[in-house]
């Protein structure tokens, strides 16, 4: 079976140690396409029809509020994962779990016999409690042991991501 790379990736203006950085790509998508590279694995991005603002603060506050009411943003498409039985799924770490369009993501799908590898950017918070997250949101999915990255470090993350995936 094929595997998929599904992740969330936010561009614009983002947070790198301590100070604001206008990017056009954002760090988990950097990963993600590292990661195919390493695996051959096709790539799937996961896109709220309402995105976020291009402000950092701004896109803050929208996703906290998010949070807060336990929203799930309608997203611009969703792929068949017929399939796919390996999923490697990226998300920046907001607020100490995943952005809610990654919860709309994986309530969408019947999870029985997948596995995902989650992978997580961040500026110093790591996985937090994704992987149970996760397992939660997913049902009946195995969730393997997931990767945090310094997201101002992805860059350099290829040594780190070809042990991962092995």
């Amino acid at each position: 079976m094929a595997k998929l790379i599904a992740f969330y990736s936010r561009a614009d203006e983002n947070y790198f140690g301590g100070q604001y950085r206008y990017v056009k790509v954002g760090n988990t998508e950097k990963v993600a396409k590292m990661i195919s590279d390493l695996t051959g694995a096709d790539m799937f991005k996961i896109e709220q029809k309402v995105p976020y603002s291009a402000n950092y603060k701004e896109c803050v506050a929208q996703s906290v509020k998010d949070l807060k009411s336990k929203a799930r943003p309608e997203l611009v498409s969703l792929p068949n994962l017929d399939d796919y039985d390996e999923i490697y799924l990226g998300y920046p770490n907001y607020c100490g779990t995943m952005p809610m369009a990654v919860y709309t993501f994986l309530e969408h799908y019947d999870w029985q016999g997948k596995t995902i590898h989650p992978f997580c950017t961040n500026e110093g918070s790591g996985l937090s409690n994704t992987e149970q997250d996760i397992q939660r949101a997913a049902k009946g999915a195995r969730v393997a042991r997931g990767l945090s990255l310094r997201g101002s470090a992805v860059e350099g993350a290829k040594p780190k991501l070809e042990q991962w995936v092995r």
